[in-house]
């Protein structure tokens, strides 16, 4: 693989401003014309709370709880759209799915409500994803989001903010890592092929092998033009050997031979 699969587009940009962009709008809708819309929220076991599995993510309750998801979501979307592309779509959308489903099923009895499961579910699948395939720009992607994020590992357990839907994290933690094992990402984990390993390889035009013999001694090829006449070489196809044997070599084996 080369870096070449990592391209910029717009989508890098726009992405993630769109999707940060309709938050704070659907927040303006909610205080310029005090809609409840927290009661849209994922409530969990109770038919009527499953809603909140599509709307949760899009409500906050203040301007503080907006703030403060949109600055992740705005870097997160960013480097999950520029580094994986094809998976962009399909990690938002299954990962607001499974993540809300899964708080629907172990949530408390309260309305759950934020982006914040979102952001969990893209810290998980960045960080499994860059250390499965073991590229070394995504394992760095991987390190550069826990040394962002990695505090957010203790909002996965209880009782650490009555506040807080910590199950809405780890169900956003669990999806991503689940989804960053389904997604499979098979031009990431190519092995490095050398040169000399591609079947046009010739080493008679290699200025590196040429200077070896058929066992891997040192060889002075620096000649004048007479000496190089008098050599011929051989390139055996099937072991990658280089021969070098000259004319008077050739007249030795000869005069064994009789």
């Amino acid at each position: 693989m080369n870096d070449n699969h990592f391209k910029f587009s717009n989508a890098v940009i726009g992405l993630p401003v769109i999707f940060v962009l309709f938050l704070w709008i659907v927040y303006w809708v909610q205080i310029r014309f005090d809609f409840d819309f927290y009661k849209n929220g994922i409530y969990p076991r109770d038919f009527y709370g499953l809603q909140g599995i599509f709307f949760s993510p899009f409500i906050h309750e203040n301007l503080e709880h907006l703030y403060n998801n949109s600055i992740p979501l705005l870097v997160l979307l960013a480097a999950l759209q520029y580094f994986y592309p094809k998976q962009t779509i399909p990690v938002i959308g299954y990962g607001i799915l499974f993540s809300g489903l899964i708080t629907w099923i172990i949530g408390r009895e309260n309305f759950h409500i934020g982006a914040s499961g979102l952001i969990y579910v893209l810290v998980s699948f960045i960080f499994f994803k860059g250390i499965q395939t073991k590229y070394y720009r995504l394992v760095a992607l991987s390190l550069s989001v826990i040394l962002l994020y990695g505090g957010m590992i203790w909002y996965v357990f209880p009782d650490v903010d009555a506040k807080v839907s910590w199950e809405g994290h780890l169900a956003g933690l669990l999806t991503g890592f689940a989804l960053s094992l389904f997604y499979k990402t098979p031009e990431y984990s190519k092995p490095i092929v050398y040169e000399w390993q591609k079947p046009d390889f010739n080493p008679l035009e290699d200025p590196f092998m040429k200077h070896f013999d058929e066992n891997g001694n040192f060889v002075n090829i620096e000649k004048n033009e007479d000496e190089m006449d008098e050599i011929q070489s051989y390139f055996h196809s099937d072991t990658n050997v280089f021969y070098v044997i000259t004319k008077t070599e050739s007249v030795d084996n000869q005069e064994n031979d009789n």
